[in-house]
């Protein structure tokens, strides 16, 4: 009897009603790791957005301009910003090294312009290409890949073997025939018409090339809700095709989107380096992380801090996106719900 009565007053365990943004969101705030991250990134990019007043409030130069005869005051002393090689003959000139002072602080490159400012404005440029061929390839993938797995058959077929070629030509092979195409001839949709110097075309270029990569998991995705219950109930009710996709089928693939937001981003700033460092992605005068990297290519010996700190900064935007796709792949997920964060 008592052991009934024991029974009857053990109350129910209190089930958490919090949906599945909601538990990712607290998970992500108290993932130490991916907040580290999330700080990380948020500073770099605060630190590229000020780069305007960087260059002309605190550093007092023109980063897009050519000073290979000028000079810096430094401890009193005026200080030409090309100097001879360390060299035995002391042959040839060198740009002046990091000078720790809010003036050349990392120094110069070959053009005697200054690496801290050309480093903000060039982030600018590669995060923005980044992020906008990111959110383009995101929205090609999710029409060819909500379109492949709901209508299936014939259509199916067609854009799967289309993803399939596209997915056969390598990345970078892909990407560098694309450029050079559209560098010298401009990129033509219909009416529209880019030069080859416009940041629009790497964005372009980068967001077809990794449309496949993002498609193929949203198909999946889709594919598999298709076949869901409360799908087959909507049909069953005579719902029509394009209210389930809009309102059934894309709210459940949101979550997949936002864990390949980060890494296709991450490989979409690497793509944008290589190109511009073959110097058939982001063209004269503008600049970024990846020309950057090609400037100090011949001072890699003398003046290793040209080509090391653009490269130390894609390295720390890559790595921060890692770690924010991997979070959110593990907090979105179900099967991780009942892991500890």
């Amino acid at each position: 009897m008592s052991g009934l009565m024991n029974t009857s007053s053990t109350q129910p365990e209190r089930l958490d009603s919090s949906g599945p943004w909601k538990t990712a969101l607290i998970g992500l705030a108290r993932d130490n790791t991916a907040r580290f991250a999330w700080l990380c990134l948020l500073l770099i990019v605060l630190s590229c957005l000020m780069a305007p007043f960087y260059a002309a409030r605190i550093a007092h130069t023109d980063p897009f301009s050519a000073n290979v005869a000028g000079s810096i005051m430094l401890d009193g002393q005026e200080v030409d910003l090309m100097q001879p090689n360390d060299n035995p003959l002391h042959l040839g000139l060198s740009p002046i090294g990091p000078t720790w002072h809010t003036h050349y602080l990392l120094g110069a490159d070959s053009q005697g312009r200054d690496i801290a400012a050309r480093l903000l404005y060039g982030g600018r440029n590669s995060l923005l290409i980044a992020s906008a061929s990111a959110t383009l390839c995101l929205v090609f993938a999710t029409l060819i890949g909500v379109v492949a797995g709901f209508m299936g058959g014939v259509v199916d077929s067609v854009l799967s073997r289309l993803m399939d070629i596209m997915w056969a030509v390598p990345v970078y092979l892909f990407a560098i025939c694309l450029s050079i195409v559209t560098i010298t001839t401009g990129l033509h949709l219909g009416p529209f018409t880019l030069e080859g110097n416009s940041l629009l075309v790497p964005v372009m270029i980068i967001a077809l090339v990794y449309m496949p990569y993002a498609a193929r998991p949203v198909r999946a995705r889709v594919m598999s809700l298709k076949t869901a219950e409360f799908v087959t109930a909507a049909r069953c009710l005579g719902v029509p095709r394009w209210r389930i996709v809009l309102f059934d089928i894309l709210p459940n693939v949101s979550d997949t989107l936002v864990v390949l937001g980060p890494l296709v981003m991450a490989m979409a700033l690497l793509t944008e380096s290589a190109l511009s460092f073959l110097s058939i992605g982001v063209q004269a005068p503008a600049s970024s992380w990846g020309t950057m990297i090609q400037d100090g290519e011949g001072l890699i010996y003398t003046r290793p801090v040209v080509a090391i700190a653009p490269g130390l900064a894609i390295a720390a935007v890559v790595l921060c996106l890692n770690i924010l796709g991997d979070s959110l792949r593990d907090h979105l997920d179900p099967r991780s719900a009942g892991r500890e964060p």
